[in-house]
């Protein structure tokens, strides 16, 4: 561990560059040796001050929302692949001045969009999103092809060839899976939607795919990859959100008091888990603290508690070697990929603060939020 956390204020969301470094590279040969595109999906790392580091690996971005799209042209100077789950009529003009490519969640919202995509001064090239009506996630949350899924085209709303104008097709159905995840799902979209493939100029396979988890097999994913685009004669692109940022920085908190709630000690920590951490309530899952285990009979155990009213800001219980005292620094790890976008200012808890640990060494304070913070949001 390179970070001296002893000079992080609290709270912060802290990116250590080395190993942002690390996943880029790694993502930059599988890209490479592919023959695909990854791009950034800013829904899970928006971390602007890092998309010149990210363009110099990657080959771009993909965005959500009017607003994501804004951000990838202005930071990163790049046009972005777009898709939402719908567009507003206010704003396709502005979204299509930012886009390269934009998907369309159903052929109603195609044909509601399509004249303004013909007229515009400068080509985009357009695709649908499918529904294979096959995935593998577990939690109803986070699958897009559960029963009464919004998200997708499933194959009997598609006739046999691929409407005027479409150039591309697009799924999403993977939560942070392996390349063997991926192939199942490709072998439903190549029985239901092989027809198509063959007709299509590309095929964006969205997120979810964790390269950059140990353990993965970049050589399957790889020549997955290559069957697809040698077959379909396919431009494959890739847009994963977990893996750009996996494991690539902490949230720093700290102790402000320690009460005993019959018999469990519960550190109130200067951060909130409904508020900062959201994403471990609804997923769920239980963050890493470092220099802490699972609840261990003998050591010392805590149950994190945040410092919102909400009765249920709160995660348990870790052990530790050394009691913990107030001011103690709480180092959450792996919280840069999705919590980071996702935080709030929930009973006027201030934002933490955002910072890079550099790789010499040295930490910069890119942001820190204060009172307008929260009244912006208001009113």
């Amino acid at each position: 561990m390179s970070v001296d956390f002893s000079k992080i204020p609290s709270p912060c969301f802290v990116l250590e560059e080395r190993l942002l470094l690390q996943n880029l590279q790694l993502l930059q040969s599988v890209q490479e040796q592919a023959g695909c595109k990854i791009i950034l999906a800013l829904k899970g790392f928006s971390m602007y001050p890092v998309f010149g580091l990210v363009r110099q690996y990657l080959s771009g971005a993909t965005a959500s929302s009017l607003h994501e799209a804004r951000l990838i042209h202005e930071e990163m100077h790049d046009l972005a692949h777009t898709y939402a789950p719908a567009y507003r009529p206010t704003e396709f003009d502005e979204l299509m001045q930012y886009s390269s490519h934009i998907t369309f969640n159903s052929l109603a919202q195609w044909q509601q969009f399509k004249p303004q995509i013909q007229a515009h001064n400068r080509p985009i090239s357009c695709g649908l999103r499918i529904n294979p009506q096959y995935s593998e996630i577990e939690t109803d949350m986070y699958n897009p092809c559960i029963a009464g899924s919004r998200l997708g085209i499933t194959r009997n709303q598609l006739g046999d060839t691929l409407p005027e104008g479409i150039e591309g097709l697009h799924f999403h159905t993977l939560c942070e899976n392996d390349s063997h995840t991926l192939e199942r799902t490709l072998q439903a979209i190549e029985k239901h939607f092989g027809s198509l493939l063959h007709q299509a100029k590309w095929l964006n396979m969205g997120g979810g795919h964790l390269i950059t988890r140990k353990g993965y097999d970049t050589q399957h994913l790889i020549g997955l990859l290559k069957r697809i685009s040698k077959t379909y004669n396919l431009d494959i692109t890739l847009e994963p959100g977990s893996a750009i940022a996996w494991q690539t920085g902490y949230l720093v908190s700290e102790v402000l008091d320690i009460v005993d709630s019959q018999g469990i000690q519960v550190p109130i920590l200067d951060v909130s888990f409904a508020a900062h951490m959201p994403d471990c309530l609804e997923m769920p899952y239980k963050p890493r603290i470092l220099g802490a285990t699972d609840a261990q009979q003998g050591k010392p155990t805590y149950r994190m508690g945040g410092m919102t009213c909400l009765a249920g800001d709160f995660m348990g219980d870790y052990s530790f070697d050394e009691p913990l005292k107030i001011g103690d620094k709480v180092v959450f790890d792996d919280m840069i990929h999705y919590t980071m976008v996702k935080t709030t200012t929930f009973n006027g808890v201030g934002l933490p603060s955002i910072g890079i640990w550099h790789t010499n060494n040295k930490f910069e304070l890119i942001r820190k939020f204060g009172y307008e913070s929260y009244k912006d949001r208001l009113g």
